[in-house]
């Protein structure tokens, strides 16, 4: 799959050092990934959740570094292509509002 944008990554870990190999190691999984459906998706990412946000767009929440982190991004199956839209905390992401700004 192709990442857009490896951007949204390193910004995060460049304000949260602590999640930069998780970040890392999550890219390059996803980056060699061929995944067809949301059922690859699934086999390679268990505890990945789909989740409906205010724009009413459906968007692929990943658990990332032991559950300490969590990539937002649509996955676009058809054209091999995974969108970050939106990396947090787990503390963050808790308080579901992130959920209005996307």
């Amino acid at each position: 799959m192709h990442v857009i944008t490896r951007k949204r990554l390193r910004e995060f870990w460049e304000g949260h050092a602590a999640s930069e190999e998780a970040l890392r190691r999550w890219y390059k999984v996803v980056d060699k990934a061929h995944w067809k459906n949301w059922a690859d998706m699934k086999a390679t990412f268990p505890h990945a959740d789909l989740v409906r946000v205010a724009s009413e767009t459906t968007l692929v929440v990943f658990n990332v570094g032991g559950n300490g982190y969590r990539v937002v991004a649509r996955v676009l199956y058809e054209y091999g292509r995974v969108y970050v839209k939106r990396v947090m905390t787990h503390a963050e992401y808790s308080k579901n509002r992130w959920k209005e700004s996307l």
